[in-house]
């Protein structure tokens, strides 16, 4: 574990708030860009609470055999997958934006992560953590519960629309 995180793990584990609101400063721009990958832009704030609500309240189980920043983000992937799952069942607005920039693919205002909303749900996951969070095909299967092979699949067919849809907005 940092030495930096290391004290304040200990006393937030203990309900110290504040140790536990200088743990969330130094995490809180990764978690969010990785909410913001996973749910999109008008989503990434409530997710990345949810996943420090969700640490804060598993700060217990976290056992110091890695750093706590990988303690976290593992947590986070879990929490943010789990969300997104509820929002593919609830879409939300950028769900509808995502329809409106594939029907215009040829807008100049075109990113990454707007494109990444465009992805059918399971591949836009494997896409980030293989090609974003360097995961392992291993590693998505067992997060995802689905086979190395079909981790694979997914990753190559996001891949394939991401190239198609930067391709039409050049």
């Amino acid at each position: 574990m940092h030495d930096i995180d290391r004290a304040d793990v200990a006393l937030a584990a203990a309900g110290d708030a504040k140790a536990f609101e200088r743990l969330y400063w130094r995490h809180a721009a990764r978690i969010k860009a990785l909410a913001r990958r996973f749910l999109g832009s008008s989503e990434a704030e409530d997710g990345t609470q949810e996943v420090f609500v969700r640490a804060w309240s598993r700060l217990g189980q976290f056992r110091g055999d890695a750093a706590f920043g990988t303690w976290l983000h593992r947590l986070a992937v879990n929490v943010l997958l789990r969300l997104l799952e509820r929002q593919q069942v609830h879409p939300t607005s950028d769900t509808h934006d995502a329809a409106l920039l594939m029907a215009h693919p040829n807008e100049r205002d075109v990113d990454l992560e707007r494109a990444l909303q465009t992805l059918p749900a399971g591949v836009r996951e494997v896409v980030v953590l293989h090609d974003m969070e360097s995961y392992t095909h291993e590693e998505i299967a067992s997060a995802l519960a689905i086979g190395v092979s079909a981790s694979k699949m997914r990753l190559h067919r996001g891949r394939s629309a991401l190239r198609q849809l930067m391709k039409g907005a050049e």
